[in-house]
């Protein structure tokens, strides 16, 4: 089967999960066509050559926190620079392919040519969450005006789907027909890593907003590895218990499957990642992001972890006392391979080919 695999590039957890499935697709015989903007088009370049280049909305963040005014005008400049050639380029070149269905991960293009030619679309993400689902008033409490705003975009990003599959990890009542929760898709790294409680915390932040942290992180009474912080390391770099490393996705599994537990973002991907290994979340979403919010949210609500707006030393310290609880809690986590997920992929696949969709 022609298929139109389309992945948005805001943030690379899109990118590792369509990657998993890709390869699935590829491996039982499909002719897989890749769409992708942002950081995504390397990332899948470098792991099945070709891929489509198409301009994406992207977020700027500054302090931990979207830029509303530089993230329009940068939008703004790619729209009015790159978007009406390149759309007529992506058009031209999927009307050649002529895909018998699309997939998309929270990607518009590839969903707006599935409807122009009539074609069956599935959308698989963790993002239409938002829109799809019913979340207690707890959950949204205080950030029920930025509930509305994210709900209205996700909702216009991929409308009217055939179907739609929500990966996650926590399960709000479902809202909306033709939608199904599945567990989260993980990359083989994860499912096969060896699950270990060393007395390392795992640290993961990429923004300049985090300046301060290492020294909160020095008064520690535990050693701290941290990814991100210092960029272009070729070895370890040890300041106190803080350990620097330069990223390798090997080591970094590694790391992550023996820590004690994870401070980073709220972002999907490396949540649920360390949600499957049992792994105790301190989140940090990103100010105005509500998908993060949402998240981190749901994680302390489950109590795997907890969540802070913005970080202190008392925070960081109690974080490292909970360890304890949030693992007993996580210990009850159902682990799942990604079998479920894919296997409703195939279903939906299987009745295209019947023509049933």
């Amino acid at each position: 089967m022609r298929i139109l695999y389309g992945v948005v590039g805001s943030g690379m957890g899109h990118a590792i999960r369509s990657s998993v499935v890709i390869r699935k697709l590829i491996d039982e015989g499909h002719e897989v066509h890749i769409v992708a903007s942002g950081g995504a088009v390397g990332f899948l370049k470098q792991r099945f050559g070709g891929v489509t280049e198409i301009w994406g909305l992207d977020m700027v963040v500054v302090d931990n926190e979207v830029d509303k005014l530089m993230t329009a005008a940068q939008n703004a400049k790619g729209l009015l620079k790159r978007l009406p050639a390149n759309v007529r380029e992506f058009f031209e070149v999927e009307s050649e392919f002529a895909p018998e269905v699309v997939i998309s991960d929270f990607e518009t293009w590839s969903w707006m040519f599935g409807k122009f030619h009539g074609r069956p679309i599935i959308c698989i993400d963790n993002i239409q969450i938002i829109n799809r689902c019913t979340h207690a008033p707890e959950i949204l409490e205080g950030e029920e005006d930025n509930f509305q705003i994210a709900k209205s975009i996700v909702k216009a990003r991929t409308p009217r789907a055939n179907e739609y599959l929500i990966t996650t990890f926590f399960h709000p009542p479902v809202r909306k027909k033709r939608t199904r929760l599945v567990p989260p898709i993980l990359r083989p790294s994860i499912l096969e890593a060896k699950v270990e409680t060393g007395d390392h915390v795992l640290v993961y932040q990429t923004s300049d907003s985090f300046k301060t942290l290492p020294d909160m992180l020095k008064q520690l009474d535990v050693p701290v590895l941290v990814y991100g912080l210092r960029r272009g390391l070729e070895s370890d770099q040890v300041d106190g218990n803080l350990v620097y490393r330069p990223f390798s996705d090997t080591q970094f599994v590694e790391d992550l499957a023996t820590c004690s537990g994870v401070i980073a973002s709220a972002g999907f991907t490396l949540m649920s990642e360390a949600v499957h290994l049992g792994k105790p979340y301190l989140a940090t979403p990103v100010g105005g992001q509500f998908e993060q919010i949402l998240n981190a949210r749901y994680l302390k609500s489950l109590g795997y972890g907890s969540y802070e707006m913005s970080l202190t030393p008392e925070a960081l310290v109690a974080f490292t006392r909970e360890r304890e609880r949030y693992q007993a809690n996580l210990a009850t986590y159902e682990r799942h391979d990604n079998t479920v997920t894919l296997e409703a992929l195939d279903h939906f696949l299987n009745k295209v080919a019947a023509g049933l969709i």
